[in-house]
């Protein structure tokens, strides 16, 4: 800045006044104007805290030539004027404070001749200049003051109750006080900065200044026009200034207000839904705010539900399956549809509980289902899975058993079952024996098949050793001792009927004895049948060289001979 003063006829130009006392200029005169020229400024620049107490350095502590006599500090008053505040003897260790305004109580010198001025405030904000006065010079030394301080915490005010979806509406006023230099206010939406475009988006910001302090209120005010994605911005305001770090309000969020899109109808109950089974309705619309009250059409027929959004079917039947509908009150067209399945399964087992058949009978089973999607059957027979259910044509005893049925869709099983017993006359299939390991004793086997199961009696004494009955066969034991030939008989009997059956039994000696006897004949009878393949072995050779003399009389001679000795072979075999 330049400041024009007239002198006579000569217009000077010069610097600041608050600058020129520490410039050194050259002057030119050029068409009645004189120009100053100011090669640089010496002035420093000192930044103190508000409230703090600000220290102006005099020639940056260096400030204590030879001879020095003393030093003073000095200001340059809001009218332009000089003013003193203290003088320091270099003598002394007291300084003189000669202000007689509001520095009087505020200012004093440091040890190193910095000016301290207490409690400082906007007003300390002006040119303090220290002169070093020696025996040999006179030195001046300015110092330009500011005041800075941080502004307070950024605040959101008058908030907007709701934003409406596409209105430009003020969403609400970011405050930061007392601050000086004035502090800079930025909003943000989910952390990005907003910038006024003049349409959707304006800022209007504005400064205001304490009269007393002086220091300044930053305030700005965002008019904002939201969309239906905006429910869950975050607004901020950040504070930026000088002083720094940045500070950044709460986060705002915002209720949007817009109109109802789209409805959606929705089954809240478990699936699947069965019968007996309660169901709940639910419809939604997308408006904000949302509406409470809608129209459910049950099957054709409208029912109207105020303050509420669900309606509930209780006891559902297969008959309830079928296509259900939701809308707004006031716009049958925007409405949302669903059709529900209530699932059922009817199963009917032909025959069930307890079955009695005769062996060989027939037995026919039948099963009827009747379910709302496709049933998976699985059998099984005394807690064994089955592949299928077995041919029941012919009854045999391993038929019998408990037959159960799962007949099953999602959600639903129903599980039916049957009892067989197949009974029958017992009847023995085999009566056999044979000797024990250690060759005493004398075993009987009686197996015989029946049902029910068949008791056993024995036509004599012994021991019982083994008894099992599986699938209608049972199996008998008895170990006996005999002393002499016996004949046993084994009789099975249940309710029924009856069978029996014997077999010999010898005694070990007996026994024994025919054993020999079995020997001797079989020896003799391999003697008799070794003979007579020699003798036939002999007569084929005679006949083959019979045959060849009617060629050789030489051969038929040999003949003669060879039958004599064949004859006499067959004598001795005879004996």
């Amino acid at each position: 800045m330049f400041v024009y003063t007239r002198v006579s006829h000569l217009t000077v130009i010069s610097a600041d006044a608050s600058q020129s006392l520490c410039l050194i200029p050259t002057c030119h005169l050029k068409q009645d104007v004189l120009v100053l020229y100011f090669p640089g400024s010496c002035v420093d620049t000192v930044i103190g805290l508000y409230g703090e107490t600000i220290e102006v350095p005099c020639n940056n502590g260096t400030n204590k030539p030879n001879g020095l006599i003393f030093t003073k500090w000095k200001y340059v008053k809001d009218d332009g004027s000089p003013g003193d505040l203290l003088v320091k003897q270099a003598q002394k260790d007291e300084a003189t404070v000669s202000a007689t305004d509001g520095y009087k109580s505020r200012v004093s010198i440091a040890a190193n001749s910095s000016l301290l001025i207490a409690r400082g405030s906007l007003a300390d904000q002006r040119v303090f200049t220290c002169m070093v006065v020696s025996l040999t010079n006179l030195e001046e030394y300015s110092v330009e003051v500011k005041v800075h301080k941080k502004p307070s915490a950024p605040v959101i005010k008058n908030n907007a109750k709701e934003l409406e979806n596409g209105k430009l509406t003020q969403l609400g006023e970011c405050v930061v006080e007392n601050a000086n230099p004035p502090a800079d206010l930025i909003w943000k939406k989910n952390n990005q900065p907003l910038v006024d475009d003049g349409k959707t988006i304006i800022i209007t910001s504005t400064i205001t200044k304490d009269k007393i302090t002086g220091l300044s209120s930053t305030s700005s005010r965002l008019q904002y026009t939201a969309r239906k994605e905006d429910v869950e911005s975050q607004f901020t305001c950040t504070a930026k200034h000088e002083m720094g770090p940045d500070q950044v309000s709460e986060p705002e969020t915002f209720p949007i207000h817009y109109p109802t899109e789209n409805v959606s109808l929705r089954v809240v109950s478990q699936s699947p839904i069965r019968e007996g089974d309660d169901v709940t309705l639910k419809c939604q619309a997308d408006g904000n705010p949302p509406p409470t009250s809608f129209n459910f059409n049950i099957k054709g027929k409208k029912v109207t539900v105020m303050d509420n959004d669900v309606y509930t079917l209780t006891g559902v039947t297969r008959a309830d399956t079928g296509i259900y509908k939701c809308s707004l009150l006031d716009n049958d067209v925007m409405e949302s549809t669903q059709f529900v399945t209530v699932s059922f399964l009817d199963v009917s087992l032909t025959p069930t509980g307890k079955v009695l058949k005769k062996l060989g009978e027939n037995l026919m089973v039948s099963l009827d289902k009747n379910a709302s999607s496709e049933a998976k059957v699985t059998w099984t027979k005394d807690n064994r899975k089955l592949d299928k259910l077995p041919n029941f044509s012919k009854l045999t005893y391993s038929d019998a058993g408990l037959y159960v049925c799962d007949v099953s869709i999602e959600g639903i099983k129903r599980s039916l079952s049957f009892e067989l017993t197949v009974e029958g006359t017992p009847k023995i299939t085999s009566l056999t024996k044979h000797r024990s390991n250690d060759g005493k004793h004398k075993v009987l086997t009686c197996e015989a098949e029946g049902s029910p199961k068949p008791d056993v009696q024995w036509s004599v004494n012994g021991t019982n050793d083994e008894m099992s009955y599986v699938n209608g066969k049972a199996t008998y034991k008895l170990t006996v001792v005999p002393s002499k030939n016996l004949t046993v008989s084994c009789l099975v009997t249940n309710k029924l009927g009856e069978d029996t059956k014997e077999i010999s039994v010898f005694s070990q000696k007996n026994e024994d004895g025919a054993e020999q006897a079995k020997v001797i004949v079989g020896i003799v009878v391999g003697l008799l049948v070794v003979a007579a393949l020699v003798g036939l072995t002999y007569w084929i050779y005679i006949k083959k060289t019979r045959q060849g003399s009617w060629k050789t009389g030489e051969k038929e001679a040999g003949t003669s001979e060879e039958s004599k000795k064949l004859e006499e072979n067959n004598h001795k075999a005879d004996v």
